[in-house]
């Protein structure tokens, strides 16, 4: 798996990044019974964290990319709680959170930068259940943060 995710970033010109380190009192990642859960990443570009409110300063392309920017650290703490992606059987599901005004209601196209991210990635293993919500504010101002699960093998 390890190799089709280095060759698929390639191919769509992304790099992974180191993964972030937790900002508050949590823990990056945690296996349960084969369930990898990530605790929620924010969207870095160039170090800085992508900020501001969908319907308000940030535009739907923005969003969809800062989801995809989440995605990006998503899998850098699987490979880092992990050794590597070759455990990677499945990712179940991703929880999508957009900092966004009332009345915007766009919250799957944006999820969806991190949701088609993952299939491009993963392949079938990639598609996943979600849930994609809007909310008044997110840590250190991000325009969007994803958590996700992710099942994985033993060995």
């Amino acid at each position: 798996m390890t190799e089709r995710v280095d060759r698929k970033l390639a191919e769509l010109g992304l790099t992974l990044p180191a993964a972030a380190a937790p900002v508050a009192s949590y823990v990056p990642t945690v296996d349960a019974h084969g369930l990898l859960h990530i605790s929620g990443q924010l969207p870095f570009r160039d170090g800085a964290v992508i900020t501001g409110r969908l319907g308000e300063n940030v535009d739907l392309a923005e969003g969809t990319a800062a989801a995809q920017a989440c995605a990006l650290m998503l899998v850098a703490q699987i490979k880092a709680a992990l050794g590597g992606l070759h455990r990677v059987e499945r990712i179940v599901k991703l929880g999508v959170f957009v900092n966004s005004t009332p009345d915007f209601t766009d919250h799957p196209k944006v999820a969806n930068g991190a949701s088609d991210l993952m299939v491009a990635l993963f392949g079938e293993a990639g598609k996943h259940a979600r849930a994609a919500v809007g909310v008044a504010a997110l840590p250190l101002g991000a325009a969007v943060e994803v958590d996700a699960i992710v099942q994985i093998s033993t060995a």
